[in-house]
C-alpha cells in the first residue's frame, strides 16, 4: 500500500469516527488518489486536481467536477496538516452557481383546494393515502422522502410524535405532531385497516395495491391535482417541496401576527425541519414580501415604543 493510500484509508476512518457517512468520498477519492499514483505524484498539486476532477473532458458535468474537487479539497487539507507539500484547491474553483427553482408558496385556501381535489382519485384508498400525505407535508414541513419511509411503527398515535429514522445525512430526529394531525392520521389507519387489511409491507403510506407508495406516483398524483385545481399553469409549476417552503415561511408569518419572540424561534425551526445548518432554513424564508412587512411593521413599533 502506497503512503497516499494509507492517508486515505486514516482520512476516511476519522471522518466515519465523526458521525460523517462516506458516500461519495467513500468511492471518489481511491480514484483520485490511483490517478496521482499513476502520475507518479506523492502530493496533492492543484493542477492534479483539478485535471482529475474534469475527467473526462468531453463527457463531465460542471457540477460533477466541482464536487469531485471539494472532495479532494478535503482530503488535501487532512494532507497539508501531515505534509505542507501538500496543495490544497482554493475555494470557489470549478464551483457551479446554484440555481434553485424558485418556491411556490401555498396559501391556506389553496391546500384546501388541493385536499378536496384528492377527493376525486380512485380508488377510495388511493385518495385517502395522498390526502393524509398531502396533509401532514403541509403540517409539518417534512421532506417527501421521509413521510414516504416512515413505517406504522414510526408513527405515535398515543403521543402524537413521528421518529424519523433516516433524515438527510442519515440523522434521526422526532417531529411532534398538532393534534389536529394526529387525528388525521389515525383517520388514515382505520381507512387503511378497512380498505387493506393484509398490506404486503409495513410503510404508514400505502398504495392502491398495499404496496409502499413510491415518489414517482406521489409526484404525478401531484402534478395531476395541481392541474385540476388550476394551480398548474404553463408557466406555473407548483412541487411537493414547496410545502415544506410553505410550513416555515407560515410558521414565521403567524409567530410575527401573533407577537411570538421570532429570535427565540428561528433557532427551533431548523431543528424541527432537520436542517444540518440554519442557513438552509434562512434560503426558505428568503424573498418573501409578506414576512418582510411583517418584520418591518415589528421593527417600526419597536422603535416607536423606544422614542
Amino acid at each position: 500500500m502506497s503512503a497516499l493510500a494509507g492517508h486515505l484509508e486514516d482520512y476516511l476512518r476519522m471522518r466515519r469516527a465523526l458521525g460523517f457517512e462516506l458516500g461519495r468520498h467513500g468511492q471518489t477519492l481511491p480514484g483520485f488518489v490511483a490517478y496521482l499514483e499513476a502520475a507518479g505524484a506523492s502530493t496533492v498539486t492543484v493542477d492534479l486536481a483539478v485535471a482529475w476532477a474534469r475527467l473526462p473532458e468531453q463527457r463531465i458535468k460542471p457540477l460533477t467536477a466541482c464536487f469531485r474537487l471539494s472532495a479532494v479539497r478535503g482530503f488535501a487539507r487532512y494532507l497539508h496538516a501531515i505534509d505542507p507539500a501538500n496543495q490544497i484547491p482554493p475555494s470557489g474553483l470549478l464551483a457551479v452557481p446554484r440555481r434553485r427553482p424558485a418556491p411556490y408558496l401555498y396559501a391556506p385556501g389553496e391546500l384546501a383546494r388541493l385536499l378536496q381535489a384528492t377527493r376525486r382519485l380512485r380508488p377510495p384508498l388511493r385518495a385517502a393515502t395522498h390526502r393524509t400525505l398531502i396533509g401532514l407535508l403541509a403540517a409539518t414541513g417534512m421532506r417527501l422522502g421521509e413521510a414516504l419511509a416512515l413505517t406504522r411503527g414510526d408513527v405515535d398515535l398515543a403521543d402524537g410524535v413521528i421518529t424519523i429514522r433516516h433524515a438527510k445525512f442519515d440523522r434521526m430526529r422526532l417531529v411532534p405532531l398538532h393534534p389536529s394531525v394526529t387525528a388525521a392520521l389515525r383517520g388514515y389507519t382505520s381507512v387503511r385497516g378497512r380498505l387493506c387489511p393484509a398490506p404486503r409491507t409495513d410503510r404508514f403510506f400505502v398504495s392502491a395495491t398495499g404496496c409502499a407508495l413510491r415518489r414517482e406516483e406521489a409526484d404525478h398524483v401531484f402534478r395531476v391535482i395541481t392541474g385540476l385545481t388550476g394551480l398548474r399553469t404553463g408557466t406555473v409549476r407548483p412541487r411537493i417541496h414547496d410545502l415544506r417552503h410553505s410550513f416555515a415561511v407560515r410558521t414565521l408569518i403567524d409567530g410575527q401576527r401573533e407577537g411570538a419572540d421570532v429570535s427565540a424561534l428561528l433557532p427551533v425551526l431548523p431543528a424541527y425541519l432537520g436542517h444540518v445548518e440554519p442557513a438552509n432554513t434562512y434560503w426558505y424564508l428568503s424573498a418573501v414580501p409578506e414576512l418582510m412587512q411583517l418584520a418591518a411593521t415589528r421593527l417600526e413599533q419597536h422603535e416607536a415604543g423606544r422614542s
